[in-house]
Order: structure tokens, then C-alpha cells, then sequence
């Protein structure tokens, strides 16, 4: 840590983690959306954003979109909060990235507004995101190392893989179109994207938590942390209203904001780890092991739909029915028995990855995240486990009634 850092942090009284600054900048967030919601509906159905049934669409009803605006605002919301709090304002003082962050999130709500109103093709949204990675990068919010287990001096647990800042530039933009492709991929069920997303950042905001706390509090490190805690916030705030049956849609301005955000939070997160303080596989691969299980669920669907497609000659943006959660339809469960499923599943993986990049007893951790997929496997399986309806016999009476 930097004798700044110390001074500065020795001067607020704040020796330990400020816990209940992040949990206040997330309520904020969750408030300010909630309340934004209903407002923005009606926006929504007065300027016609409205998603009306598709033939690949489970909702039957016409529903409002731009539920990504309200989420956009609580963000905001969070924001101005943090930005008056002595201890959290350091995150401003010390870096960009907060800022690249949002600039990014509100090209992405842009986009996915005009989107969720007039349709755009897949070429002005895939320009737009790569627009809005190429903004993160340009704010610092770069993937330039990578910890590798092997190698080093004697004393070293593994050397570092540097990246040049073209190569830097890259993967972040592969990333974050990405995980914003993956999140706009999974909204296909009411409250589906947005508990997904809640339970993502949430897992994200605890690894960080572990970063801030091996780094003594240092304020270079609230980045990821602040970031996720207003995601989370926003979405948990959304929730109630999108929730089957859902009286508003998220967007792709909601959806696209949320990928966006959890890019830039996995990213400036995996810059901050400290090899010297780490002896093992798992500690030097965290930044890995946390971004694959935090986002395993959306990211499966989106290489699975991209597969299915081009065997098939079409598109991998084309449109269809055989999502995850279409597949859970198929199989007997309800709308909202398959989105519990998926944050299930998500739950599991993305918390188990967290616990297994910060925990020391790993064979603990490894009981649970089995435990927790078991749990997972009978939980997906009940329809297949239930008996079959007794037919009545062929020879049986017709009834008269």
C-alpha cells in the first residue's frame, strides 16, 4: 500500500473495510431503481417501446421494455451516493476506471434504448459494443496481466504474462462483447437476466472484498467492488417489477448494461491480484476460475446457440427456441420454476468459483460446490422423476358429462 494511501485512510478512521458504505451505495441503487421503474413504464408505453409477442417468445401479452433506463439510474444513483462518502470517494481520487465504467454503461443503455424502440440490426449493436469496450480501455480498464503458474525465480510462485496494450485492448473487447452477448442471450424468461445478473455481480462483489482485504484496504482496490455492489443494487431493485408475471422488460438496455458492467468489473478485479502473497494453482488462477463461474450459465447458452446456428447455415444472431431456459419449458417446468433453476445453477457455480479462488480449505469448498450440483441435477430432473399419468384403459366408457 502507498504511504498516501495509509495517511489518507488513517485520517478517515476507517481501518478496517467499509462494508457498510458499499452495502448503503447498493441499497441506494436498488431504491432509486425501484422507484424509477414505474415511471419508466410509462415512458415505455407512451414513446412505443413495447415487445409484443413473438413467435419465439414465451410472453403473451404486450409489455413494456426500457426497464435498463430505471437500472441505469439506480446506478447513477449509487454513484452520487458514493461519490459523497469520505471513504469510497477514493475510488474516484485514485483511478478512471469508475468513470470508464459508466461512460461505457450509458453508450450501452443508448444502444439497447434505440434497440428496445426501432430493432437495430446486429452490426450497429455489435459496433456500439465494441465502441463502448474500446471507451473502458481508453479509461484504463484493461486486461494487461495474467499470473501464470509456472515459472519465476526460486522464490516465486509463478511469472507474470504481460500483455501489450494492443493485446490488452483486445481481450478486453472480446470480453466484454462477450458477456454482453451472453446477457442479452439469456433474457428470455421474466426476472431471468436480472437475477442472473444480481447474483453474478454479487459473487463478483465478494471476490473483490477478498482482493480489498489481502490488499490492507487499499483504495486501488474498491474499483471491482463498487462496481458490482450498484449492479447488484439495480438489479434487485428491478426485480419486483420484472419478476413473473413481469410488468416491464429489462432490454437489451438492461441487459447490455449489465454485461458491460460485470466486464469491467472481472477485468479491473483481475489486475489486482498479488502473486507474491499466493503459493497455489487456484490463488494464481482466481481471476479465471471467478470470471468462468460467475458468468458460466450465459456464456454456455450464448457458445451453445452459436454452434446450433451456424451447423445450421444461419446467423449466430438468428433468432430461436432452444435457449436453456426453452429447454426447461420443453422438459415440464414452469416459467418460474426454470428461472429458479437457473439462479440455482448460477448460485452454485458462480458463489462455489468465489469460494474456491479465496478459500484456504479447498477440499471444503469442493464438497460443497458438489453438494450444491447434485442439488442442482435433481432439482432440473423433477419432470423427468415424476410417473407418468395413469391412462384410463382403451375399453374404458366415454364419459357423458
Amino acid at each position: 500500500m502507498r504511504l498516501a494511501d495509509v495517511t489518507d485512510l488513517n485520517a478517515l478512521g476507517t481501518p478496517g473495510l467499509p462494508l457498510r458504505e458499499f452495502l448503503l451505495v447498493g441499497l441506494t441503487a436498488a431504491v432509486v431503481t425501484f422507484l424509477l421503474t414505474g415511471l419508466v413504464r410509462l415512458l415505455a408505453l407512451r414513446f412505443g417501446a413495447v415487445a409484443w409477442p413473438r413467435g419465439r417468445d414465451v410472453h403473451v401479452t404486450p409489455t413494456p421494455r426500457w426497464g435498463g433506463l430505471a437500472m441505469f439510474g439506480g446506478v447513477l444513483g449509487g454513484v452520487a451516493v458514493a461519490a459523497q462518502l469520505p471513504a469510497l470517494r477514493l475510488a474516484f481520487d485514485y483511478s478512471s476506471e469508475v468513470r470508464g465504467a459508466l461512460l461505457a454503461a450509458a453508450l450501452m443503455v443508448l444502444v439497447g434504448a434505440l434497440d428496445d424502440r426501432y430493432e437495430l440490426d446486429a452490426l450497429t449493436k455489435a459496433a456500439g459494443q465494441t465502441t463502448a469496450a474500446g471507451v473502458m480501455a481508453l479509461q484504463g480498464v484493461q486486461w494487461s496481466v495474467l499470473w501464470l503458474p509456472w515459472g519465476g525465480g526460486e522464490n516465486s510462485a509463478g511469472s507474470p504474462l504481460v500483455f501489450s496494450q494492443g493485446q490488452a485492448v483486445v481481450i478486453t473487447a472480446v470480453l466484454t462483447v462477450a458477456l454482453v452477448n451472453a446477457m442479452n442471450f439469456v433474457d428470455g424468461l421474466d426476472g431471468l437476466a436480472a437475477g442472473v445478473g444480481m447474483i453474478a455481480a454479487g459473487a463478483t462483489c465478494l471476490f473483490a472484498f477478498g482482493l480489498l482485504y489481502k490488499a490492507g484496504n487499499d483504495p486501488n482496490y474498491y474499483t471491482p467492488a463498487l462496481i458490482t455492489a450498484m449492479l447488484a443494487g439495480a438489479c434487485f431493485g428491478f426485480l419486483p417489477h420484472n419478476f413473473n408475471p413481469a410488468r416491464i422488460f429489462m432490454g437489451d438496455s438492461g441487459s447490455m448494461l449489465i454485461g458491460v458492467m460485470m466486464a469491467a468489473a472481472t477485468i479491473t478485479a483481475s489486475g489486482r491480484i498479488n502473486s507474491a502473497k499466493t503459493g497455489d494453482l487456484i490463488g494464481l488462477t482466481a481471476p479465471l476460475t471467478v470470471v468462468a463461474a460467475v458468468v458460466f450459465v450465459p456464456l454456455l447458452d450464448l457458445l451453445m446457440a452459436v454452434v446450433r446456428r451456424t451447423r445450421a447455415g444461419l446467423s449466430p444472431f438468428s433468432p430461436d427456441k432452444m435457449h436453456l431456459h426453452h429447454r426447461l419449458l420443453e422438459i415440464g417446468h414452469s416459467q418460474r420454476r426454470a428461472v429458479l433453476l437457473i439462479y440455482l445453477w448460477s448460485a452454485v457455480l458462480a458463489f462455489g468459483g468465489v469460494a474456491l479462488a479465496v478459500s484456504e480449505n479447498t477440499t471444503l469448498v469442493l464438497w460443497g460446490i458438489g453438494f450444491g450440483v447434485l442439488l442442482a441435477v435433481l432439482a432440473t430432473a423433477i419432470p423427468r422423476l415424476r410417473p407418468a399419468p395413469r391412462r384410463p384403459p382403451a375399453h374404458a366408457p366415454a364419459s357423458t358429462s
